[in-house]
């Protein structure tokens, strides 16, 4: 999963989140994942989780069959475990299951992934012990991370195998990263200090039915989105003025008669941040009648996207405090009910339309730079946004940089939830591939942010051609930030660096702070 960066703790994080396995919000995963905050069970979380162990230490003493419990699992439904085999059982299952293969998902999707599966067992409807929870927020505190392949989740039951790499090094195996080494399970375990689980009754499936990956992912990409929504209409306002286009477009007028939410939203931005521009008012009577739709239509196309990824965070927030175990125990009802909870399509669907949505914000993009970069588009920049044009190439490659990476999303648009593929002999006979929508969702949002740091660039390069007239207060701090990192470029020289640096500030939100730091904040 390229375009990731690792997270690591911060040692000097004071903030302490407290689980209920109810309450948990798609900044807080964020949060844990970059190591901002400290992991604790909540009081309301303990009584839930002892509540239903007791309820599953009765079935073993019992002997009553219970899938998971004192059955094997899957087709080996009907296979009864002794009492004395329940424990062995679990950790076979996490060996068996921990099979997933390609490169490790990255550490802040490892911790998030750790995080909500805790969040899962506080609900108190898996059964599990409470220290076997604590453990594993014990290890997220201390920066214990399982090394966890990215392929091999169908999406139902859960992210199996994922989650169970994620639940090996709680055992003392497996892999794990433990201030920066790569070492075996139990030894970083050992070197923080912490020692091994001992398995019992239903732990080991406990630990890996559900949908903590996908759903991991989806909470950091969302993290991302909302900053990416702002920063597209940031940027689009900026190759607003860099092309001289009109801001009349944006009026708030126009956007009362057609109300949906993210348009009104994307155009009120975008008309804030034209205000008060000299650029703007120095073609105030010039005779262009209209813009092409990339600059005139960014309200419409934003909104769209801002629409969509409302609709995948309201799934996400409810899949974060999701009991997505099987079997489910209910202690105030003393049973253990089979069920699908584990299975992923509401998810698979949502990452589906979030990585769409953020897609589209990369394509109308690559539209305005193609706007800026060619000179039968720009209105009076020269070729390539070039100094000495021929003996100089500009911005001629990023701008294929940009076209490849929007290429690319659309290949990684396509829905991985129409999809399915039959297993566990019949068994498992319609799964989500909710896993496949997460991580081509990563990679799509990884690739927006790239492309939007390109368009800034030639946004900034396109401005310093029109001084001294100045843009308005909110994209002159823009350019101001942008060119502490990447001077104007005068004779050619490799651009990588400035667009990864600027795709970064994209990411961490420092560009939309700058911009929030010289006007009012943004929607």
């Amino acid at each position: 999963m390229s375009g990731a960066r690792a997270a690591g703790l911060d040692c000097a994080a004071v903030d302490t989140l407290e689980l209920t396995g109810r309450s948990l919000a798609v900044e807080d995963v964020e949060r844990v994942a970059l190591g901002k905050v400290q992991v604790v069970l909540g009081a309301s979380a303990v009584d839930q989780i002892e509540a239903s162990r007791a309820l599953i230490e009765r079935a073993v003493e019992s002997g009553t069959p219970t899938y998971g419990v004192n059955t094997g699992f899957g087709r080996f439904v009907d296979v009864a475990i002794s009492r004395e085999d329940v424990g062995r059982l679990q950790l076979n299952l996490l060996r068996s299951h921990a099979c997933a293969v390609g490169e490790p998902f990255p550490t802040e999707v490892v911790r998030g992934a750790m995080l909500l599966r805790a969040n899962a067992l506080a609900t108190g409807a898996s059964g599990v012990r409470r220290e076997t929870v604590e453990s594993l927020l014990a290890m997220v505190n201390a920066g214990v991370h399982p090394v966890v392949p990215s392929r091999g989740s169908l999406g139902a039951s859960g992210d199996l195998a994922p989650l169970a790499h994620l639940a090996l090094p709680l055992v003392g195996e497996g892999r794990a990263e433990f201030g920066g080494e790569l070492l075996d399970g139990g030894e970083a375990l050992g070197r923080a200090g912490l020692v091994p689980v001992q398995l019992s009754a239903k732990e080991g499936l406990a630990l890996i039915n559900g949908t903590q990956f996908m759903a991991a992912i989806g909470a950091l990409v969302l993290s991302r989105a909302a900053r990416l929504v702002r920063i597209a209409d940031i940027a689009a306002a900026q190759s607003v003025e860099a092309v001289r286009a009109s801001r009349t477009p944006f009026a708030p007028e126009i956007q009362a008669l057609r109300p949906h939410p993210g348009q009104l939203a994307s155009a009120a931005n975008l008309y804030a941040l034209l205000d008060s521009s000299e650029i703007n008012e120095s073609h105030r009577w010039c005779g262009r009648v209209q813009d092409a739709y990339s600059l005139r239509c960014s309200p419409q196309v934003h909104g769209a996207c801002r629409d969509a990824i409302a609709y995948a965070r309201s799934v996400v927030a409810i899949e974060l405090n999701a009991a997505t175990d099987n079997p489910l125990v209910f202690a105030d009802r003393d049973e253990v009910l089979s069920n699908g909870n584990f299975h992923g399509e509401p998810v698979a669907i949502a990452l589906d339309t979030l990585k769409i949505a953020l897609a589209e914000l990369a394509g109308i993009s690559e539209r305005r730079i193609e706007r800026m970069v060619n000179p039968t588009m720009s209105e009076g920049l020269p070729p390539f946004l070039a100094e000495q044009g021929g003996l100089n190439s500009g911005f001629m490659i990023p701008h294929y940089v940009a076209a490849s990476l929007v290429a690319e999303n659309k290949v990684l648009c396509h829905p991985a939830s129409v999809d399915s593929i039959p297993t566990s002999a019949g068994q498992e006979d319609y799964v989500s591939m909710g896993a496949t929508a997460a991580v081509h969702a990563w990679q799509v949002c990884a690739n927006v942010e790239r492309v939007l740091a390109v368009e800034l660039l030639c946004g900034a390069q396109g401005l310093d051609f029109l001084a001294p007239l100045r843009p308005g207060p909110g994209i002159a701090a823009l350019h101001a930030a942008l060119r502490a990192t990447s001077p104007h470029l005068g004779d050619d020289r490799s651009l990588s660096a400035d667009i990864e640096t600027v795709a970064g500030q994209v990411r961490d939100g420092a560009l939309v702070a700058a911009v929030e730091g010289a006007l009012a904040p943004l929607q």
